[in-house]
């Protein structure tokens, strides 16, 4: 059976203020750290989880750390960084770094934050060389996006764990989901940082044909943790993951 996904976009980004695309792989603000923690409280599914996967942009990476920390404190579930989650375009603050420097910079992407689980669960085995060069089938133009979101939908459907959470970027999403409603010209998506949506893949999915279609109670509540909305994960948890 294809597996369920929770997609999430990250916290708010040092690339989220004031337009600031020149910064190099941008790292997460203060606000998003605590948008992480509060998500981190807020959200129902920990024990349902059953692997974390981010793009391997840094302020992806921070988000699935300070977000999950208890799904990945249980000895069952790893984390993935997956390149083909990356965001769309070419600026700045779009290209990641090669897998020795991400790892290198691990300690300081993780300091002073209780993430709560071994940082040796992070597996940056797919990070390739050249997943940063915004080239191929990581180029920012629009055909190359959509073949890449297809090719990551397709091997997401292909998956042996049932309940897979991927932190991507907000773009990037309406490629994934194929979804281009809701878009905010101050932000450049409908998605709002640290937003939990869940989705299926349809009946008539394929290995090589996959599209994917939002739970109805993601649909009704669409997790938007802002000061209005604190306890709206709390609502989903009431519905059910059925």
């Amino acid at each position: 059976m294809p597996p369920t996904l929770y997609i999430v976009r990250h916290a708010e980004g040092e690339n989220n203020i004031e337009d600031s695309h020149f910064i190099r792989d941008a790292v997460l603000t203060d606000k998003g750290k605590a948008q992480c923690s509060q998500l981190r409280e807020e959200f129902p599914y920990h024990y349902s989880i059953s692997i974390v996967m981010s793009s391997p942009l840094r302020r992806a990476i921070q988000t699935a750390a300070f977000s999950f920390g208890p799904t990945l404190r249980r000895p069952d579930v790893q984390y993935l960084a997956v390149p083909l989650g990356q965001e769309v375009s070419d600026k700045q603050c779009d290209i990641g770094h090669s897998r020795a420097e991400i790892e290198q910079q691990l300690p300081e992407l993780l300091k002073g934050q209780e993430i709560g689980f071994d940082p040796a669960k992070f597996d940056f085995s797919l990070v390739e060389d050249g997943w940063n060069s915004k080239a191929g089938r990581y180029a920012p133009d629009h055909e190359a996006v959509k073949r890449r979101a297809a090719d990551l939908r397709s091997w997401l459907y292909q998956r042996s764990e049932p309940h897979i959470l991927l932190v991507t970027h907000g773009a990037f999403l309406h490629f994934l989901t194929e979804d281009w409603t809701g878009d905010d010209p101050k932000r450049g998506t409908a998605y709002l940082n640290c937003e939990v949506r869940i989705f299926n893949f349809t009946e008539n999915s394929t290995s090589e044909d996959t599209h994917l279609e939002e739970r109805e109670e993601s649909k009704k509540s669409r997790v938007r943790l802002t000061e209005s909305h604190p306890s709206i994960l709390a609502e989903m948890a009431a519905v059910g993951t059925n």
